[in-house]
């Protein structure tokens, strides 16, 4: 039988101390983002003050959960020279920050001697975690869940190590 694998809203919903997402891949390929991505690659910014523009489903979710008391991070393990896709994750990152997350980058360079997990995910109230499994070419698979004790403490380890290395926003280059 499937695997039942609970939505993002609802995992945070639940969360009542920290989500933490991991991402360790140099580019995605994710259909929601195309039009945003295309935008970049044509030299078109967005205006943080008009957060109309560009405020989606995800921030507001963000936002409701760091209201509530939930600390909301995200470390981005990247390659150097980064990639176009990850100069384009980085120009949006403001937006993520106004929604109350704290981001941060690690250069791959400095995480070997790391043990890192083979797939973005997300850590809940490090009692689950949320898997996203993505293609070569960085398309969404799907997701997987576990609730195990010793798995989630392995990941919540590894998660730690490289938010310990990792440089806050507004002082990584690209």
């Amino acid at each position: 039988m499937p695997q039942s694998v609970p939505t993002f809203a609802e995992l945070l919903a639940d969360t009542s101390k920290s989500a933490v997402h991991l991402e360790t891949r140099d580019v995605y390929a994710v259909a929601e983002e195309d039009t945003d991505f295309a935008n970049f690659r044509a030299g078109k910014g967005y205006n943080l003050d008009d957060r109309s523009s560009w405020w989606t489903p995800f921030h507001q979710l963000v936002s409701e959960g760091v209201a509530r008391g939930v600390s909301v991070r995200r470390a981005r393990v990247v390659s150097e020279p980064v990639t176009e896709y990850i100069r384009y994750e980085h120009a949006i990152t403001p937006q993520n920050l106004a929604a109350g997350e704290d981001v941060r980058w690690l250069p791959r360079s400095q995480a070997s001697d790391l043990l890192l997990p083979g797939n973005d995910l997300w850590i809940f109230d490090n009692r689950a975690v949320k898997f996203g499994i993505f293609t070569g070419d960085g398309g969404l698979v799907g997701h997987e869940m576990t609730y195990d004790p010793r798995i989630v403490g392995q990941v919540a380890d590894a998660v730690a190590a490289v938010w310990e290395r990792a440089v806050p926003h507004k002082e990584f280059q690209v």
